[in-house]
């Protein structure tokens, strides 16, 4: 296992109703910026419930963060804060609304560019962002519980990671009735999401670190098990709750702790995303497949033990559980309705694996947890994915 420390200072308050508790939580002099997106929240009931809990409170409202949060329209937030003196950011969403709110936590107390946190990967230290909560809408990114974020530019098709210490949300209130509300492609959105952070930080090599290894598989069998259960039409509050905090589980640092990290599925389905408006998660699974078919020979103890402890493929060589592995890998997205080849959602793919190419060289990306994967690299992998 790897040296590794680990602080997660996040409140978290899980339950049926508990939406009432944010006038228990945020100070009651705070002068709050409440953000959200496209307006969800006002047909599900949780407009209501954050608005009657903060009776009293001075409170100014910002609406129509996109599911990619745009650095464009979160400026025109960021001009609502300094017009508005706001002391406190309260984001009401899923992870492309907390995403924004940690933007503009670390940029209100930014002397510069607010772009610069961005490009320069400025490192928000402890205390130095806006204090934030946030209300979950739609479990997927664990942002609710992690410090990190990734922002897009319109103009130039970017779409980058920023964090620190200092963007951890205070608290997060996460009630599993919102997902009776939420579209099923949504859902299977969340789920691939969750699944895939958590392949990330496990789909390595082996270095004894046993107990995050039981901790990861616990949480991919999870979301395997509550899968077809929270895509029902009837809603299951227990599948909805075991959903919930899965997706939180997956990436809220614990079990990333004393292990290698990948992360180049995410590098490159940003691209995708960036180029192409595909949701996110279904870069995720257009990508994921392919890059362990091309790191096979890297990658293929861990695939195996995937297989065997996942799947309970437990017949054949390594090579073959490895394989069989990542089969039932895309099997599983395909359960979701979630296509795994970039062809099949748009006919515009030629020249793709080149621009992500050149995109990796403009940054100077050697990315996977031994830094191997290179910008040719990545051309090779996304080529497979055609």
């Amino acid at each position: 296992m790897l040296n590794f420390e680990f602080k997660n200072p996040t409140k978290i308050i899980f339950g049926k109703g508990k939406i009432e508790k944010l006038s228990r939580e945020i100070p009651k002099d705070a002068n709050i910026l409440m953000i959200y997106g496209g307006g969800s929240i006002k047909k599900n009931g949780v407009y209501e419930q954050v608005i009657a809990a903060l009776d009293g409170y001075k409170l100014t409202e910002f609406g129509g963060v996109p599911a990619n949060p745009e650095y464009e329209v979160l400026l025109e937030a960021l001009q609502v804060i300094k017009d508005k003196n706001i002391d406190y950011l309260l984001a009401v969403g899923g992870g492309s609304v907390i995403d924004g709110v940690k933007f503009l936590s670390a940029a209100a107390n930014y002397d510069g560019e607010p772009w610069e946190i961005l490009s320069n990967r400025v490192v928000t230290k402890e205390g130095k962002g806006m204090p934030f909560a946030t209300v979950l809408t739609l479990p997927a990114t664990a942002s609710e519980m992690n410090s990190g974020a990734v922002i897009s530019r319109r103009g130039t098709g970017e779409k980058l990671a920023m964090g620190g210490p200092g963007l951890f949300p205070q608290f997060s209130i996460l009630d599993p009735e919102v997902i009776k509300s939420i579209p099923k492609n949504q859902i299977a959105n969340g789920i691939t999401d969750a699944y895939t952070h958590v392949l990330e930080q496990y789909m390595t090599y082996p270095t004894g670190a046993s107990l995050q290894d039981r901790f990861a598989e616990s949480i991919l069998l999870s979301l395997q098990e509550v899968a077809p259960k929270v895509m029902a039409e009837a809603f299951d509050y227990d599948a909805a709750a075991n959903f919930m905090w899965s997706c939180t589980m997956a990436l809220n640092g614990l079990i990333g702790k004393g292990v290698p990290q990948d992360w180049a599925v995410h590098s490159m389905g940003h691209e995708l995303t960036a180029q192409y408006g595909i949701d996110h998660a279904r870069t995720l699974a257009i990508v994921a497949p392919q890059h362990y078919h091309y790191y096979f020979d890297k990658k293929k103890d861990k695939l195996a033990q995937y297989a065997e402890r996942v799947w309970n493929i437990t017949e054949g060589a390594v090579d073959e559980k490895a394989k069989k592995g990542i089969e039932a890998m895309e099997q599983f997205f395909h359960s979701l309705d979630i296509k795994t080849k970039l062809s099949e959602y748009t006919d515009s793919y030629n020249g793709t694996a080149e621009k992500v190419q050149a995109a990796f060289e403009s940054r100077g990306w050697l990315l996977g947890e031994n830094q191997m994967v290179t910008p040719e690299d990545a051309k090779k992998i996304v080529e497979m994915t055609y």
